[in-house]
């Protein structure tokens, strides 16, 4: 039984072998183009209807107008980040709120530039293929994990890091809570109680 799976391969006729390397060209360019396809989908986000800011950018905006700053910590290479762009950043509801409420940012963890932010320079530390930013790892209390996304108030104290893929009806009412002020005013188990979904 095991001699015609190997003598299988043996007796393919040089047209078919034509026609396994034009599917191997297909599936190779397939592939390619798939790739290129998720480089688009990675620059679209970034255009999006959300109106993204550097760090330096926000800091910049709050010395005239106080806001608080939402920051969107993500990396290159994290899938969930990337479907939270697509599925939870471009909702219209979301990304309104993002746009009028906060100064939206989004933050590569692993970034190489250095970073000033309140009176501190956060550098990039090298880990052995991979490192991570050291304002990454202040945002997010040491726990890298991607995607995270953190709150801070308009005098840039840390509300609040909230780790994981959330999608948009789950995400809108957290950043209602932070964005309209509630939660100087009300606990969230209060605020959770009286939300209204749009959705």
């Amino acid at each position: 039984m095991s001699k015609i799976h190997i003598n299988t391969f043996d007796r393919v006729k040089p047209n078919m072998m034509i026609g396994m390397n034009r599917i191997i060209l297909f599936v190779g360019l397939a592939v390619v183009l798939a790739g290129s396809t998720s480089l688009t989908t990675d620059r679209a986000a970034e255009e999006g209807p959300v109106k993204w800011l550097t760090i330096e950018q926000a800091l910049e905006k709050a010395k005239t107008t106080k806001r608080p700053i939402f920051i969107d910590v993500y990396t290159t290479w994290c899938g969930w980040c990337k479907v939270m762009d697509k599925n939870t950043f471009s909702d219209p509801l979301v990304a309104k709120l993002l746009n009028e409420q906060f100064y939206p940012v989004k933050f590569d963890g692993e970034q190489k530039a250095d970073v000033v932010f309140n009176g501190n320079t956060y550098k990039y530390v090298g880990d052995g293929s991979r490192g991570y930013h050291e304002l990454a790892a202040a945002l997010l209390n040491n726990q890298l994990s991607y995607p995270t996304v953190v709150f801070l108030d308009e005098n840039f104290g840390l509300l609040l890091p909230l780790q994981g893929y959330r999608k948009a009806p789950e995400f809108l009412p957290i950043a209602t809570y932070f964005g309209e002020g509630h939660f100087k005013k009300i606990a969230w188990q209060e605020f959770e109680k009286q939300y209204k979904s749009p959705y």
